[in-house]
């Protein structure tokens, strides 16, 4: 038998037994300590070096305790590339949506730039042109739109591009042709620019309608135009994917595939979008509205008396007004409605029967959003999903935000 020494250091010739028992004790130390190591090698043999097996005993079961509460991992602080993996590992979205996402947020970052830059280099004022709405563009509506076009013909992944900015829906050449439909207001809000309010842009993806795929080789221009309007013009409740991008103190992409709402903050140090709001849920009710009152004198009865009774205090009764907030961006008005709560609405008048939001670029898109975190999407009389658009830039009274709030508006107009 060898023993131990009272002083002095091991001798060499055992230092390699030496070593060995402390591996043995520290690999046995960290099986101990790692339960979740248990739980995959019971019931199994391990083969030993002389040929034979082993069998490790179950440990006996830990009860947990009543109060215990067990937790996922939070995904904050994930970057927008690996969230956009983990989605297509779960199945929820193909390669080729996290291809077309993926190129959105490059345009967003670009746009982001440009907006931060705006006054000092030269982009602000009018481009002195209207855009297919009779609006006047901003300098950077005309490049937003470029840079949106630009990255979605590029990625190969599209087939039918449509912008608020473009007279018609643009078929993709057949070189960079794919699968998907995208619709897209590149600036939300551009009147606001000058001012250095908050600005956004707005996306919505559709899968291509293989009965309306248009023809490349036909001669006639207007056969693969028809085609193109017929294939973007698909009801909301057929979208794949949606979000906004909020150009404001931070720059944040807001997006949902279907499986709950997300949103990631543009870390400038990295160039990177980060998950800031994870899994994002509107508040049932909150005591906030979003109009543009200046046009009350010319809304219908209903929405008058509607909004008479927010100052009393609303559904609640409870006498205590309302508060009111319009930053006259719907981009930035619908993120603080979907994190405070509340109602933002752009109603029909008297000059615009049906409000002068798209259905298309920014109703259909918000409303998936809205729904996906819980929220409504509404014209005062039925869902705003199922409807299917009859032109490529349809108007609708548009209401969004808390399912209580914007159900208390319908009573008032479903009424009148």
């Amino acid at each position: 038998p060898i023993r131990a020494r009272a002083h002095g250091p091991v001798p060499s010739s055992l230092r390699p037994r030496v070593v060995a028992s402390a591996m043995i004790v520290a690999t046995t130390t960290q099986a101990v300590a790692l339960g979740g190591a248990r739980s995959v090698l019971r019931g199994r043999h391990l083969p030993s070096n002389r040929g034979s097996s082993r069998v490790i005993q179950k440990a006996p079961a830990v009860k947990p305790r009543r109060n215990a509460v067990v937790t996922s991992a939070s995904a904050i602080g994930t970057n927008l590339t690996t969230w956009l993996l983990r989605q297509e590992m779960e199945r929820k979205i193909d390669g080729e949506l996290a291809v077309v996402l993926s190129s959105v947020s490059i345009a967003c970052k670009r746009i982001a730039s440009l907006v931060q830059k705006a006054g000092i280099s030269g982009m602000t004022g009018a481009a002195g042109a209207v855009n297919v709405q009779g609006e006047d563009q901003k300098k950077l509506d005309v490049v937003s739109n470029e840079i949106f076009c630009e990255v979605l013909r590029t990625s190969g992944r599209t087939g039918v591009i449509a912008s608020e900015e473009e007279d018609t829906p643009v078929a993709v050449e057949e070189t960079y042709n794919g699968n998907y439909v995208v619709v897209f207001d590149p600036l939300d809000g551009s009147s606001n620019i000058d001012a250095a309010v908050s600005t956004g842009s707005i996306f919505g993806i559709y899968s291509s309608d293989q009965s309306c795929v248009p023809d490349w080789g036909a001669d006639d221009e207007g056969v693969v135009q028809e085609k193109c309007i017929t294939n973007v013009c698909q009801p909301g409740n057929n979208l794949l994917a949606a979000g906004y991008c909020m150009y404001s103190s931070s720059t944040i992409l807001v997006l949902t595939v279907g499986h709950g709402v997300y949103g990631f903050t543009l870390d400038p140090s990295i160039g990177e979008f980060v998950m800031s709001h994870e899994d994002v849920k509107v508040p049932e009710k909150g005591k906030i509205y979003s109009f543009n009152e200046g046009n009350y004198v010319n809304w219908e009865p209903g929405l008058k008396e509607y909004m008479d009774a927010l100052k009393k205090g609303g559904h609640t009764e409870d006498g205590k007004p309302y508060s009111a907030r319009y930053i006259g961006s719907l981009v930035g008005d619908f993120h603080r409605t979907m994190l405070y709560g509340g109602i933002y609405g752009y109603p029909g008048d008297a000059k615009n029967a049906n409000g002068k939001l798209r259905l298309l670029y920014e109703c259909a898109p918000m409303s998936f959003i809205a729904e996906q975190a819980g929220g409504m999407g509404s014209t005062g009389r039925g869902r705003v999903l199922d409807i299917r658009p009859e032109e490529v830039h349809q108007r609708v009274p548009f209401y969004t935000g808390s399912r209580e709030e914007v159900q208390y508006l319908e009573s008032f107009l479903q009424e009148a």
